[in-house]
């Protein structure tokens, strides 16, 4: 709980950045971690509130007012166990201590009338001093079970998944259709908001427990099982069958992600320069990787629409600025939210409020950007086959309903349009394959009972992450991939030990 009358003595200190002019300059991660010392003072601020909220706000449900009390205590066993406590619920808080959107925070107690506690800091800077200091290392299993098992997708709920499995000493396959593991952390985050080397080093850990990873192969039929973003192909030609899967496999546990990004089908969509988020962003990724990547698609000297006011849309315009676009323009259809929430009505939900992104501030910086809400795209307009502007007009909300605003229509300057309003479902075809059932928005239908848990109506196939549960956050994807590997091992064995 850190120190009794912390949160009262302490203000919340926020991690820091580099100065926009310096970081604009590359890809790499621009964040100023809290050194030892501020860390200490950040969790004296945790409060003896009696019900830690904070825990159940946290999809992993990490034990957050122990590793408060423990980098608050600050000595270097405290520190060794803080990385043990926050190892013991999440596999990869070096991914959720650079991405997450820290829901644990608004659910803080002292967050109802005050600033919350700077977990997500606490948390960066827990895993950092233990990679440093040597403290992660490989766990392998001391007894092997004899059995196979095949995870399909390594994002992060097949690598949480595969982990945990190894380590009940399973003989665990992650296979893989990208030329790398990561899965959206890998061609989908920036590598200025997480450098791929925390995604390497997991891996490394993951194979010395035992996983083996099969990159560059596609689980069923390449000519139907890649969706809409099929333009950016990572992964080589080599298919496994399902069936063969089922054959060679005693479990199958799927871990893909939602990834068919939603459409916008107007008038004019067929134009060139007309893209999804999801066909700029891993281009970009691959070439800071060393690849080279033919026609690749760039922002330079150009007038850029983003459509999407959500995460990904954040991505492209810190992107598109590093790119050296002229100018960026965010599209958001829903109304500006407040600046700040009403605290006692929202807590300790996720509340809805203005969020400005570092990517805003490098373009707000810069001259660069502009936010707009309420407003929806009418049609792209194009000469000679290629977009050149986009008609929109301003919408509210009446009776329930979003209604188009007479006299508001305006036409906008573009030469790349970039759609990231999010994702509707996994590939269909790769479910198909399996003869997975689908719930009613796409997604495979598996049980959330205590018995069989992420079981699907195919026998001993299960799933689990986005390609279950639809589009969410990284930390999602670590629970979901932590509890199926849980179901899979009970199936297996007829009851297991690892943590739910």
């Amino acid at each position: 709980m850190g120190k009794v009358t912390g949160f009262m003595e302490f203000e919340r200190l926020e991690e820091g950045y580099k100065p926009v002019t310096e970081r604009l300059k590359h890809y790499k991660e621009f964040v100023i971690g809290l050194d030892d010392k501020q860390a200490k003072t950040q969790a004296a601020r945790c409060m003896d509130c009696g019900t830690p909220f904070c825990n159940n706000g946290c999809p992993v449900n990490n034990i957050i007012p122990d590793f408060n009390d423990l980098v608050y205590h600050g000595q270097p066993a405290d520190w060794q166990e803080a990385i043990d406590v926050l190892h013991s619920t999440n596999n990869f808080p070096e991914f959720t201590g650079r991405i997450c959107p820290a829901p644990c925070e608004a659910a803080c107690t002292l967050n109802v009338n005050d600033d919350a506690v700077g977990i997500k800091s606490i948390e960066h800077a827990i895993i950092d001093r233990a990679w440093s200091e040597g403290w992660v290392k490989p766990m392998p299993a001391k007894n092997k079970t004899g059995k196979k098992v095949a995870v399909v997708g390594a994002g992060p709920a097949g690598l949480a998944a595969a982990q945990q499995l190894a380590r009940a000493g399973h003989a665990v396959t992650l296979f893989e259709k990208n030329d790398r593991a990561g899965g959206l952390l890998r061609y989908g985050i920036p590598d200025f908001k997480m450098e791929k080397s925390h995604i390497d080093r997991r891996m490394e850990q993951m194979q010395a427990e035992g996983v083996t990873f099969r990159l560059g192969v596609l689980v069923g039929s390449a000519s139907d099982s890649l969706g809409k973003d099929s333009k950016v192909t990572n992964w080589s030609k080599e298919t496994i069958s399902p069936a063969q899967l089922q054959k060679d496999f005693d479990a199958v546990l799927l871990t893909g992600g939602a990834e068919q990004s939603r459409d916008l089908p107007v008038p004019g969509r067929e134009l060139s320069g007309i893209h999804f988020a999801m066909e700029f962003l891993p281009q970009q990724n691959k070439v800071n990787a060393g690849d080279k990547v033919k026609d690749q698609l760039r922002a330079d000297g150009k007038h850029v629409i983003v459509i999407g006011g959500g995460d990904t849309g954040s991505d492209c315009v810190g992107t598109s600025i590093r790119h050296g676009a002229v100018n960026v323009t965010q599209f958001e259809v829903m109304p500006q939210p407040p600046v700040e929430e009403n605290r006692p009505m929202t807590w300790p939900y996720w509340p809805i409020k203005l969020r400005t992104s570092s990517s805003h501030d490098e373009g707000t910086d810069k001259g660069l950007l502009a936010r707009e809400y309420a407003i929806s795209t009418k049609s792209f307009n194009g000469k000679g086959g290629k977009v050149t502007s986009l008609t929109t007009v301003r919408i509210e909300m009446k009776d329930g309903k979003m209604v188009e605003v007479p006299g508001t229509e305006q036409e906008h300057k573009a030469d790349l349009v970039l759609l990231a309003m999010g994702f509707v479902s996994p590939v269909a075809a790769v479910l198909d394959a399996f003869g997975i059932d689908k719930d009613a928005r796409g997604n495979a239908k598996a049980s959330m009972d205590e018995v069989g848990g992420y079981a699907t109506n195919v026998a001993k196939v299960f799933a689990a992450g986005d390609i279950r549960r639809g589009q969410s956050l990284v930390v999602w994807a670590i629970r979901e991939g932590r509890q199926a590997a849980r179901a899979v091992d009970a199936f297996l064995m007829g009851s297991s030990v690892l943590p739910r």
